[in-house]
């Protein structure tokens, strides 16, 4: 009677676990597909990490990296105690917000127009045209600004300004044009990506929803309101609060090779990454320049995190995490 009771009990066991080696067995042609991206991630991702712990030591090329002398939190001083500090925060965050607002009402705009083009090969052609400016590399970028905005040659000193009867702007020189010209330039060279991402939303919306409107009596600008916005929320919370994550951040082509280097424009073009770049090619730091690194992380980490909590407290399905 033992016996038997003992070799039922045992039975189902084997059972359960023939199953599961016959499920892992079935899945194994994923994990193996899986594995490529696990491995990328780890190296790419994961392994840099060590390179943290530069950012509290004194880097010394004839120790070695793991000899050389820890300084604490003495490498942050860097950044947050310079002269400049105020000036060159206030540039990376008000940029970054700048950035942030037109870039996506800009996007939003260019995909709803987007999606209103019947004739097809147009609407391909728009996206190709618009998506091209993302693709430049920043010094051709840079190259193109220059054509326009060069004192001797630029096209708008030699046909627009002096044909009126007016003088050359010395564009390089002059700090006060900059933040616009910076804001112009990015928008042209990033509308073109999040306008296609919105767009991808948009051709995904029921197509009722828009009959159903025009049933009701709705224009074109009630559609857009009242269907259009409401189906892009999701997208546009997931891409604002990413570029959140990055407010403390900039392009560094932008801020560096558009303005051509120009030491007259520093109080307009310098940020937390130009100002890092410069210094290091003085001081040859390794060790604060990874504190600077490690400084605008969590600094994003926490302006991403206090986001998605104040989106979680309004609507708890839109928020990230």
């Amino acid at each position: 009677m033992v016996r038997n009771a003992a070799s039922k009990a045992v039975a189902p066991t084997l059972t359960q676990r023939s199953r599961k080696s016959a499920r892992m067995r079935q899945f194994i042609p994923l994990y193996l597909m899986l594995l490529p991206g696990v491995i990328y991630l780890i190296i790419n991702n994961y392994l840099p990490m060590v390179g943290l712990l530069l950012a509290f030591k004194k880097v010394n090329y004839s120790l070695g990296f793991l000899a050389s002398p820890w300084v604490g939190l003495s490498n942050f001083t860097f950044v947050t105690k310079t002269q400049d500090a105020a000036l060159i925060f206030r540039n990376t965050i008000l940029y970054n917000i700048a950035f942030i607002i037109l870039g996506n009402l800009l996007a939003i705009t260019v995909a709803i127009a987007l999606e209103t083009v019947t004739h097809k090969m147009f609407r391909k052609v728009s996206q190709i045209v618009i998506l091209i400016p993302y693709l430049l590399s920043t010094i051709i970028i840079s190259y193109i600004v220059l054509g326009f905005l060069s004192h001797s040659n630029g096209f708008i000193n030699k046909s627009i300004i002096e044909p009126l009867g007016g003088k050359g702007i010395t564009w390089y020189n002059q700090p006060k044009y900059w933040p616009y010209i910076l804001t112009i330039v990015y928008l042209w060279m990033s509308f073109g990506y999040s306008s296609i991402l919105y767009y991808s939303t948009l051709i995904g919306i029921d197509k009722s929803l828009y009959e159903a409107a025009v049933m009701d009596g709705a224009g074109t600008w009630k559609q857009i309101l009242h269907v259009t916005l409401p189906c892009l929320k999701t997208t546009i919370i997931t891409l604002v609060l990413l570029a959140v994550g990055r407010i403390c951040y900039s392009d560094f082509g932008l801020f560096y090779q558009v303005p051509n280097r120009s030491g007259m424009l520093l109080s307009a073009t310098q940020t937390i990454d130009t100002y890092v770049y410069r210094s290091l090619l003085e001081l040859n730091d390794i060790g604060r320049s990874s504190a600077a690194g490690f400084l605008q992380s969590i600094l994003g980490f926490i302006c991403v995190f206090t986001a998605n909590m104040v989106v979680s407290k309004i609507d708890n399905e839109s928020a990230l995490f």
